[in-house]
């Protein structure tokens, strides 16, 4: 008998059985009519539209298209702005006189010849021969006349070993390796190429170690300040220690960055810290749920949003989305006028914005609606829902840390501080893979943390180096 014949056979002896059959056979299509549009959904995510890394775009990047709007001004340097030029210095290390001899017609100059003008001038920035200078010191010995005893004098503090490397090479040396990522073996190759001393791994590894030990003071004063901060910025990113995920925590402001690794990506790892069970401002980040366990106040990185809802109108082709884009970014202009004069919005101001944004959210429901039988309040979990649903869920259940930027102008609209602060050490894992050791990672996150906040202070990043081998780190001004 065929398959036909046999649906023939059941829908004469048993038509409930068959309509079951229809029924069931009718979820099992919308199911997989549903996965296949989730996997295909999947498939065009990008860095653009979504909250993946651009690493994972592959060879297939996308054009790069910028979340910005046009402002109407010409491109460059605008009105106002005081540039950057190779200015003349008024003492240069040498100069050259160009003396005159020969007119262009043909005279010949004497040196007394008068009048002499003042003398054109242009000057030639060069790089000059990198060499070390080697200071020999010389302790003179003397054997006393009155108890016969020998005496020596005393080197300078540090000058300890017949032949060592001074404080700025061994900055140098720590500069190379925490902050431009280059590894040890490629350190070493700098030392030969440029100064002749092919430094071995064990002075690097020595001038890191000294370096993280001396700075526990200043890290004990960031974490202090930053407790005291009106708005924190947050975020993680996975790390490979010693062959297993570790987590790389960042927590900073325009002028303070502190950086940590912790075996852990959630509130354990955060407490551990220190600074954010005791942080009463407005902590802004991507929404990672441990983060609202603690009692300050939130805010949400808008950014991220915009990446989910470019997806949904883009891919999914959902007009609402499109249109909450072009709100938020309204309201970022609205709040950035007010933060300009040093006012904050009026609830009069305030009103029609959130109406919109309320009946945008409305479409977005009516555009997605629930499917799928209600959930078993006595079945742990949620309910499956599409990307568009969850995040509506986020909009309406977090509208207070999406709008904060609204509310007080003085929040920024998005997160990008923290990414910017965390992106470049995500550099040192694609360079070198990996850390070894925790206390390695741990080196390299205190010395981060130390060389991003004295770029934020406009410090000389050598010079600040130099001060925390010699055990007197730069400690950041006390900011309320």
């Amino acid at each position: 008998m065929s398959r036909r014949e046999e649906v023939e056979v059941i829908a004469a002896t048993h038509p409930l059985a068959l309509a079951e059959l229809v029924l069931t056979l009718e979820e099992q299509i919308r199911a997989l009519q549903q996965r296949v549009a989730d996997l295909e959904g999947q498939l065009r995510q990008n860095s653009a539209n979504s909250s993946k890394p651009p690493s994972s775009d592959g060879l297939a990047k996308p054009s790069p298209k910028s979340l910005r709007t046009r402002s109407g001004r010409k491109p460059g340097g605008q009105p106002g702005h005081p540039g950057q030029t190779l200015e003349l210095v008024e003492v240069p290390d040498h100069v050259v006189e160009l003396r005159l001899t020969t007119c262009s017609c043909g005279y010949q100059f004497h040196p007394e010849d008068e009048p002499r003008f003042p003398s054109d001038r242009r000057q030639v920035f060069e790089l000059p021969e990198p060499k070390l200078h080697v200071t020999e010191y010389r302790a003179e010995t003397k054997r006393c006349p009155c108890c016969g005893k020998t005496s020596c004098a005393s080197f300078p503090p540090g000058v300890i070993a017949p032949t060592q490397y001074g404080q700025r090479f061994r900055a140098f040396l720590v500069y190379l390796h925490g902050q431009q990522h280059i590894p040890l073996q490629r350190t070493r190759r700098i030392g030969h190429d440029l100064f002749g001393h092919a430094v071995s791994e064990a002075v690097i590894l020595g001038a890191v170690e000294t370096c993280s030990d001396n700075l526990a003071a200043f890290e004990a004063a960031v974490c202090e300040q930053l407790a005291r901060q009106a708005v924190l910025h947050a975020d993680e990113s996975g790390l490979r220690v010693a062959g297993k995920l570790h987590w790389l925590h960042c927590l900073s402001t325009d002028r303070l960055t502190f950086y940590a690794v912790h075996p852990k990506r959630g509130k354990e790892a955060m407490d551990s810290f220190g600074i954010l069970p005791r942080f009463l401002g407005t902590l802004l980040h991507d929404a990672f749920s441990p983060y609202f366990r603690y009692l300050c106040a939130h805010a949400l990185c808008n950014i991220h949003l915009v990446r989910e809802l470019t997806f949904l109108h883009e891919e999914l082709h959902q007009a609402w989305a499109g249109n909450l884009i072009r709100l938020l970014f309204k309201m970022r202009a609205v709040a950035q006028e007010h933060r300009a004069r040093g006012t904050q919005l009026t609830p009069e101001e305030k009103a029609p914005l959130l109406q919109h944004f309320h009946n945008l959210l409305a479409q977005g429901r009516a555009a997605n609606p629930a499917t799928g039988p209600p959930p078993d309040p006595h079945q742990r979990g949620r309910r499956k829902q599409s990307k568009a649903q969850n995040l509506l869920d986020r909009l309406e259940r977090h509208e207070a840390a999406v709008l904060a930027f609204l509310h007080d102008v003085q929040v920024p609209f998005s997160n990008n501080q923290a990414e910017q602060d965390i992106r470049m050490i995500k550099l040192q894992q694609k360079i070198s893979g990996c850390f070894r050791t925790l206390l390695g990672a741990l080196r390299f996150a205190r010395i981060r943390s130390y060389l991003s906040t004295a770029r934020k202070h406009a410090l000389n990043p050598l010079h600040v180096l130099s001060l925390a081998l010699s055990g007197q780190p730069f400690l950041p001004s006390s900011i309320p």
